[in-house]
Parts: C-alpha cells; sequence; structure tokens
C-alpha cells in the first residue's frame, strides 16, 4: 500500500465537502512546538492526532486501534484511556510508526484527524471541548505530511469526525 499524502487529504477533504484548508510548505512541523512556530500561532491551537492500540479482553491478540485527538502540548493519560475501555494500563500503548503508516495511511508527524485508510474510532480529549476553545475557533492539525498542517475550527472538527469525547490529558 502505498503512504497517502497531502494531495490525498485535500481530495478527501473536497469530497467531503468539509470546510477546512491545507497550509503547506512550513517546513518540519513534528512536534506542536514547531509547528506553532511554522504557523506563527499559539500552541493551543496546535491539535495531534495520534494512534493508539488497546488489547481488550475479547481481541488481546488483536488491538484495537483508537484515534485520540488532543490540543496543543497536552499529554495523554494512558490510564484515563484505559478506563474508558475497562482495561488496564498495560493494555493500552501508543502505535508505532510503522503502524500508524499501516492503519492510517499517513505518516506519524503528519497524521490528520480524518481521511484516513482505515475508520477507527475516535476520542477527543474533553479539555479541548472546554469553553477556553471557543467553537469557531481556528485549529490546526496534521495535514499529511511533515511539511503540511490542516487548518479547520473545533465546531467542523468535531462535525466531520465526531469523537466521542472523553478526559484524557494532563498539562
Amino acid at each position: 500500500m502505498s503512504t497517502l499524502t497531502p494531495d490525498d487529504l485535500g481530495a478527501y477533504i473536497a469530497a467531503q465537502g468539509i470546510d477546512a484548508q491545507l497550509v503547506p510548505g512550513l517546513g518540519d512541523t513534528r512536534t506542536v512546538p514547531l509547528a506553532a512556530e511554522a504557523l506563527g500561532v499559539a500552541s493551543d491551537q496546535i491539535i495531534k492526532s495520534l494512534l493508539f492500540l488497546v488489547r481488550l479482553p475479547e481481541r488481546a491478540d488483536d488491538p484495537q486501534p483508537v484515534l485520540v485527538i488532543v490540543g496543543g502540548e497536552r499529554l495523554v493519560d494512558y490510564r484515563a484511556l484505559a478506563a474508558h475501555f475497562g482495561v488496564s494500563r498495560k493494555r493500552v500503548r501508543m502505535a508505532s510508526a510503522d503502524a500508524v503508516l499501516a492503519i492510517l495511511g499517513y505518516p506519524a508527524g503528519g497524521v490528520p484527524p480524518f481521511g484516513h485508510r482505515t475508520t477507527v474510532p475516535a476520542i477527543v480529549d474533553a479539555a479541548l471541548l472546554e469553553g477556553h476553545v471557543p467553537a469557531g475557533r481556528t485549529l490546526y492539525g496534521g495535514g499529511g505530511d511533515e511539511g503540511t498542517m490542516l487548518r479547520i475550527t473545533l465546531a467542523e472538527l468535531l462535525r466531520v469526525v465526531q469523537p466521542e469525547p472523553v478526559r484524557l490529558s494532563s498539562a
């Protein structure tokens, strides 16, 4: 399977009628500080789309991929994610770069919040939904590679992804 690119994401955005734009040619945006600097925005306007693998009791040999969308420089609390699925912390791990590519189709460091090769359940950190981020605020997420970002409002992100809100982060 070939790696998906910003062109694939752009085609998906157009085909689905998503109100979002790609911002190409930014240089290295693999981390929140690099992305914020390249865009000239605050780090809390950056979202991360992270792939986790959860070994559920009924499918311990075939972990469930779960996309977690978290804001800025917040860190995902693995215990909270495990508790959400009713499993121990040991049953939750972040996917390797190879697994991210195989499951989602995009390289780690450029994963968008939608338009993936495989549809996986999505969770959004509840902290992103709290009053300090207005629904119309512009956010930036992975745009398909390390030098492209996706510009989208919080309201549009939630409309398109329809993630389950769960409190998962710590500052």
